[in-house]
């Protein structure tokens, strides 16, 4: 009974919204270490990872790569997305994201109403745009993805790579690559987004 109530409790404190400085702190931790082990933190090299073991190298040389080098990135990857599906299942919270009352002020104003609760277990994603039962939504989520997994290659690294590891090591091209991340980010939300839900 203890120990189910123990189990109980530990999920309860697990499942609530954490202080950012937790995982900031996690994420130091863990650039420290790599670059400890002279490794570069970054998830989108694993596509190009993935594309090599599946044969691509014969392709393009782009995709020519030691993959057993790259299994410390896959198996981080797979980690995350077996994280993922733990936290989503089984420790999520039935409230809404929580976000600023300037923003769902702002959403409301196009469109977008914040959810009373979290009952389809989506957050607080506009699922007018991502709706899998509709042909817009597909389009919308296999062009965002691609747009992502391309731009990632294509900029020599993802947020994670450039944001995290490349402005630790002091390196000028990531935060160029940074500072295009904010342009981009401002102009998508100020711009684009409210015509892609208008």
């Amino acid at each position: 009974m203890n120990l189910a109530v123990n189990a109980s409790s530990l999920v309860q404190f697990i499942s609530q919204p954490w202080h950012w400085a937790v995982s900031g702190a996690a994420i130091a931790l863990v650039l420290a270490l790599m670059t400890w082990m002279g490794r570069s933190f970054g998830v989108s090299t694993t596509f190009k990872a993935f594309c090599s073991a599946a044969g691509a190298g014969k392709v393009s040389d782009f995709f020519k790569m030691d993959v057993k080098e790259e299994m410390w990135r896959i198996a981080f990857v797979i980690g995350g997305l077996i994280g993922g599906y733990i936290a989503t299942h089984f420790l999520q919270s039935p409230e809404p994201v929580a976000i600023s009352p300037e923003t769902v002020d702002y959403l409301a104003t196009i469109g977008i109403n914040y959810p009373e609760a979290d009952a389809k277990g989506i957050g607080f994603v506009p699922t007018s745009l991502f709706n899998f039962e509709s042909l817009s939504g597909i389009l919308m989520a296999v062009g965002g993805g691609f747009l992502v997994g391309f731009g990632a290659r294509y900029g020599d690294g993802c947020t994670s790579g450039h944001a995290i590891s490349g402005l630790a090591h002091f390196q000028l091209p990531s935060l160029i690559t940074v500072i295009g991340f904010f342009i981009g980010g401002l102009a998508m939300t100020h711009f684009i987004f409210p015509f892609l839900v208008g």
